[in-house]
């Protein structure tokens, strides 16, 4: 999803890499009893909200990246847009017949109504209607199509006004950042213990809705400070293959799960120790194979189908012997 010339941003695939991971961990039980995604916290207070608002930021990201190698290539880029919004519903319509609780219907449908007519609008307006679509959605009750939406935009006006092309070359701020939204955190997390004791779900669902991104965003901002400190080639080693691959480790991790619980017979559903131990061997298994097949390969088998699709031709997928 980069142009021609534009080196490949690592930490966008570390922040995918750690997103999956938590994902898997969030949905592995609601996978294995055919429930419903998460959009809010799924495992208490512990669990930092990572899934939904992180890899919907990185898919808006993605998705201007594109709109930008596009333009450089084609005459009609939205057409190959619209092209990869239309495969990526097909995908999830597919992977829906495994898990109701999928979520790529989801941003096929708000891509299509909400960023693709945005790349005919100023970046300012991209900005400001993010902010709008993200404030109605905490106020609102902090999830669902709204927020998705809001999260797209805020990605793609990241990339309008070249955020994205710096967050490798800088550390002061993402840290200014990041103790930013951990100040305001922390604020919306007392505003939430101070409530008076008869306050209803609404006026507790406006304090924790903000503070559960303000902590995702936390999160975001101390991998991109720990990406330039020595710990870079771990995290890079650790997470970057699983995030270039994300899509195609997304879908196997369903038939994993799966697998694990009706022809193995696992107690994921009723054991959260089982569903935590199967979700690591699964991540265990799909860091291996992701590191050996980009050795050998330029993406994921299933990214490979997906920029087929996108640009209506096949593309080299073996690296070239040395």
């Amino acid at each position: 999803m980069t142009s021609p010339g534009r080196a490949r941003i690592a930490a966008l695939d570390v922040l995918r890499g750690f997103v999956l991971c938590e994902i898997l961990l969030a949905n592995v039980q609601l996978i294995a009893t055919g429930g419903t995604a998460v959009a809010a916290t799924p495992m208490g207070d512990a669990d930092p909200w990572l899934g939904l608002p992180v890899f919907s930021l990185l898919f808006g990201v993605g998705f201007s990246l594109l709109l930008d190698s596009a333009a450089n290539r084609v005459p009609r880029p939205r057409l190959v847009l619209l092209r990869r919004l239309l495969t990526l519903l097909a995908i999830g319509l597919a992977h829906m017949l495994l898990w109701p609780g999928e979520i790529l219907t989801k941003y096929a449908v708000v891509g299509l109504l909400v960023l693709l007519p945005s790349t005919w609008l100023p970046r300012w307006a991209t900005a400001g209607l993010a902010a709008v679509a993200v404030t109605g959605a905490l106020v609102s009750g902090g999830g669902g199509l709204l927020l998705i939406a809001g999260l797209f935009l805020l990605g793609s006006a990241l990339v309008r006004y070249e955020v994205i092309e710096r967050i490798e070359h800088s550390t002061r701020g993402p840290l200014l950042l990041g103790l930013a939204f951990a100040a305001g955190a922390a604020a919306t997390r007392w505003a939430q213990a101070h409530l008076p004791a008869g306050a209803g779900p609404m006026p507790r669902s406006l304090a924790s809705s903000p503070a559960d991104l303000l902590i995702a965003g936390v999160y975001v901002c101390a991998l991109l400070v720990l990406l330039r400190t020595p710990l870079r080639p771990v995290l890079r080693a650790v997470f970057a293959p699983l995030g270039r691959m994300a899509l195609t480790n997304y879908l196997t991790a369903t038939l994993l799960v799966l697998a694990a619980g009706r022809v193995l017979g696992l107690p994921i559903g009723q054991s959260l120790t089982v569903a935590f131990v199967t979700a690591g061997a699964i991540l265990a298994a799909q860091w291996l194979f992701s590191t050996l097949w980009l050795r050998r390969h330029r993406q994921g088998p299933i990214e490979w189908l997906w920029r087929w699709a996108t640009w209506a031709r096949r593309s080299a997928l073996r690296v070239p012997a040395s």
